[in-house]
């Protein structure tokens, strides 16, 4: 997957933002202000962090050694830094999928009606 595919299925998304709140080089992605993923524009090759269940993060990083590693710069127990090539493209969306839908799931009341009630 291509920087320009991941940035646009991550902006398909309902509430979803983006934004450099790291600086010019760090493309963050949110859902109602939380972040759900991110990307360093200058990173070769392309990859991305994306949220996920800690329970699923080891059989990940295991069965995709070299490709899903711990999350950069992250807590390493709730994020993984994933290859944007050399894993499958449907792989990679249901990993953006997954972090995407722990962040709605966490989101607070008020923020998750607001979310609700969007197209």
């Amino acid at each position: 997957m291509h920087i320009e595919e991941f940035r646009e299925y991550c902006l398909a998304k309902k509430g979803v933002t983006e934004g450099f709140p790291f600086g010019q080089d760090v493309l963050v992605f949110k859902v109602m202000g939380k972040m759900f993923a991110l990307t360093g524009l200058d990173r070769h090759p392309p990859q991305a962090n994306l949220k996920a269940d800690p329970e699923r993060i080891p059989g990940l990083r295991e069965e995709y050694d070299g490709r899903i590693l711990p999350g950069y710069h992250m807590n390493k127990d709730h994020w993984n830094t994933v290859m944007l090539q050399g894993l499958p493209a449907d792989l990679l969306r249901e990993l953006i999928d997954h972090s995407y839908e722990l962040i709605v799931a966490s989101l607070p009341a008020k923020s998750r009606k607001e979310w609700e009630a969007l197209p």
